[in-house]
């Protein structure tokens, strides 16, 4: 069963289970968020982004393509950690070799601080997200000309004519719209703290009880949910959606447990991404 959220202006459809399969659609932005299942309507996307090459959050790649295949679609582009880039070419050749039929992905290899253009104004940047097996996180964003501060309360004409004269009235920012963060040490937020401020972040959580202790999260290169709860006045996101939560819990335990365990401030924000979570809280 898939699960749905809005979180702010964007959509984030799809399951995750930690340990057992992770693919999440954002429509708005044509991205799909790793593939570790083999999503029939996901399989449109032209644009997959894999986090690393653990088989929950990549092994369902090459059923993606045979979908592509019989409703005719091309290779896709695949952005991932530069590391994984020839393995993940190898058993795509593998599979093709095994299932007798072509197979083809457009491999887009990243390192930590790449940015790439996606399309018109959308930019992707990778961070370096912290597990046993080269990872990444992704940071899509906007880069947008505004009017720089000093020439904000010229009249319009005035503006226009400093414009023809080729002054240089404008500058690009950045705006940080939504970030991809999983299988990770929490530590990642303090290398990487404009993931506060991205308008979502979608964020792991495996661990959330005291029978596995934020040691055996870091131990195991996951986040607890007590980790999160510590630093709940640092999230400035306008959405924060927690996902990939331990198996080993039930979706009415997750809820229940973050209800108990953040601050309001933070609840109010909080996305969960559980099977049956196709609703928020607030």
């Amino acid at each position: 069963m898939l699960t749905e959220v809005q979180a702010g202006p964007y959509t984030v459809r799809g399951v995750s289970v930690g340990g057992v399969y992770t693919s999440l659609l954002v429509p708005e932005l044509g991205v799909l968020l790793d593939a570790g299942i083999p999503i029939r309507s996901f399989a449109g996307a032209d644009r997959i982004f894999l986090s690393h090459g653990h088989a929950d959050h990549a092994s369902a790649l090459g059923s993606l393509l045979g979908i592509r295949a019989l409703v005719g679609k091309g290779p896709p582009l695949v952005y991932l950690p530069a590391e994984i880039e020839a393995p993940v070419q190898e058993a795509i050749a593998a599979l093709a070799r095994l299932h007798r039929m072509k197979a083809e992905i457009h491999t887009v290899p990243l390192r930590p601080g790449d940015t790439t253009k996606l399309q018109q104004d959308l930019w992707v940047r990778a961070f370096r997200t912290h597990h046993p097996v080269p990872s990444l996180g992704y940071q899509f964003l906007r880069r947008v000309s505004k009017l720089k501060p000093e020439y904000r309360e010229l009249p319009p004409a005035d503006i226009g004519r400093r414009r023809l004269a080729g002054e240089p009235l404008f500058e690009e920012v950045e705006r940080l719209e939504l970030a991809y963060c999983t299988d990770t040490l929490s530590n990642v937020l303090e290398r990487q703290p404009s993931l506060f401020d991205s308008r979502v972040l979608i964020l792991e959580c495996t661990f959330i009880d005291a029978e596995r202790t934020v040691r055996d999260a870091q131990e195991r290169a996951h986040i607890h949910l007590e980790e999160i709860a510590s630093m709940a006045d640092r999230f400035q996101n306008e959405a924060l959606v927690l996902m990939h939560f331990s198996q080993a819990y039930s979706p009415a335990q997750v809820h229940a447990t973050l209800k108990a365990r953040l601050p309001a401030s933070l609840l109010e924000r909080v996305r969960v991404f559980a099977p049956d979570s196709g609703r928020w809280f607030g």
